[in-house]
């Protein structure tokens, strides 16, 4: 795997290169999202986010903040909103510590995990609006979504992750 210009050892550059991967990142975040909204829970943005954090590092985070904005003009301001300022940075951080691993199956694994606790993480932002026992009760009550949400995480990235990541070596191979 190349290792790019953030790969954390405090050399980190901005390339007009950067403005346009970071481009290209959030047009296939926006994508993937809206090929499978009529799929409540299966999504292939965890997916992505997994493989950019992996070759881009760090410089992930501008992609998906970009892409959280865009969302908000999209469907507006909600109960989601608050959390989706959180749960995608958590999921770049948990890669960036796995990528010292670079295991395919953790990376599955954490995938899977990750959309299984998406429930919980977004529960976190609830308890100030409905109180401890209204997030719980919205946390129960959402956890059929969060299974569908998890398995489908892990079954994506296991069918998508070793084709996916042939075409990223391509990719980064011809990056300066």
């Amino acid at each position: 795997m190349k290792k790019h210009n953030n790969d954390g050892s405090g050399r980190s550059r901005f390339t007009a290169y950067d403005i346009a991967r970071i481009g290209m990142m959030i047009a296939v975040l926006e994508v993937v999202k809206r090929i499978l909204d009529s799929i409540p829970n299966v999504e292939l943005v965890s997916f992505f986010i997994i493989i950019f954090t992996i070759y881009y590092g760090w410089k992930t985070m501008i992609a998906v903040y970009a892409f959280v904005g865009i969302e908000f003009l999209f469907w507006g301001f909600g109960i989601w909103s608050i959390c989706y300022l959180y749960v995608w940075a958590i999921l770049v951080a948990l890669i960036m510590l796995a990528r010292k691993k670079d295991s395919y199956i953790l990376y599955c694994i954490i995938s899977g995990v990750y959309g299984l606790a998406f429930g919980a993480l977004c529960a976190i932002t609830t308890i100030f609006i409905m109180g401890p026992a209204g997030a719980l009760g919205w946390w129960i009550a959402g956890i059929p979504f969060d299974l569908i949400h998890g398995v489908s995480n892990f079954l994506v990235c296991l069918a998508l992750f070793i084709p996916v990541r042939k075409v990223m070596e391509v990719v980064t191979r011809w990056e300066p």
